[in-house]
């Protein structure tokens, strides 16, 4: 490892030595989670040419945490996008993702959040999962991981973390106003479908508790026909933002659009509605970073 590595990563991980038994996840998994099979037809598949892309090892406290890391092959200074995951982990549909956000000319990074509780790529049961997995993450320990592939994204030379963006879906779109909240230097957010009003783990806050921390401009994309978030909690979560000055931000509900309409995987895909918030994203981000 580089001198400038373990500066930037020594006020995260000390320099005490690393324990990895406490990681139950050490790689990412190559194609889906079980959860999600059969997948469809229509996923979109994004080729890594022109791009440096694949599995890293981030160091965190306790290990190292597996991350998808996708960037152009030639440049330097990307600005950095954060990429948070479904509940179904770091699964081929967010390295497309990435790959997709680095074609834009961004340094784009996808941790695997639950790798120290668990797989979830190996769960047929979403209820299963929800119970053994997601609700026994803290917010505390993704907000340290993020931090941590910000000064792994710094110590790669190719990145300029004060261009700081942030991304993510269901669980993850939550996660995106959370870390927004709590580190000031997030610049742009775009949260794909994530509760504003619910908090996974006992005893955490919501979206809507520390809106009044946020200062990112963060953008929503919401289907109206989302059963599990009612569009009322996205117009009070945009409001709280408004109400505490932040006038950078805003939001979109599709109409008659089902929740995961992004997810090309899955059967819950609108081709139209995912393409149109697609480049609402990437345009949030070229004007923000």
């Amino acid at each position: 490892m580089s001198n400038v590595i373990e500066s930037e990563l020594k006020s995260l991980v000390g320099d005490r030595a690393v324990d990895r038994r406490t990681f139950v996840v050490s790689s990412l998994s190559a194609g889906f989670a079980l959860a999600v099979l059969p997948v469809s037809a229509q996923t979109i598949t994004t080729s890594a040419e022109g791009l440096v892309a694949g599995e890293v090892k981030v160091p965190v406290p306790g290990g190292e945490m597996p991350a998808y890391r996708a960037m152009p092959a030639t440049g330097t200074n990307f600005p950095v996008v954060l990429v948070v995951q479904e509940i179904f982990g770091v699964h081929e549909h967010i390295k497309d993702v990435c790959r997709r956000i680095a074609k834009a000319g961004f340094f784009a990074i996808a941790p695997e959040l639950y790798a120290r509780q668990g797989d979830p790529a190996k769960y047929t049961d979403i209820p299963k999962l929800v119970s053994e997995i997601v609700t026994k993450v803290p917010d505390a320990q993704v907000m340290r991981d993020l931090d941590a592939c910000v000064a792994f994204a710094k110590a790669s030379g190719k990145a300029d973390t004060a261009r700081l963006g942030i991304t993510g879906f269901c669980w993850g779109g939550r996660i995106v106003q959370m870390y927004a909240a709590h580190n000031p230097n997030v610049r742009a957010a775009v949260a794909w479908y994530g509760p504003t009003a619910r908090a996974y783990h006992a005893g955490d806050k919501t979206p809507l508790d520390v809106a009044p921390q946020i200062k990112a401009a963060v953008l929503g994309l919401y289907g109206g026909a989302d059963g599990g978030i009612p569009n009322d909690t996205v117009e009070k979560m945009f409001a709280a933002l408004k109400a505490a000055g932040n006038t950078k931000s805003e939001y979109t509900i599709y109409p008659d659009t089902p929740h995961a309409f992004n997810a090309d995987y899955r059967p819950s895909y609108r081709k139209a509605q995912a393409e149109d918030a697609w480049n609402k994203m990437i345009a949030w981000f070229k004007l923000h970073l």
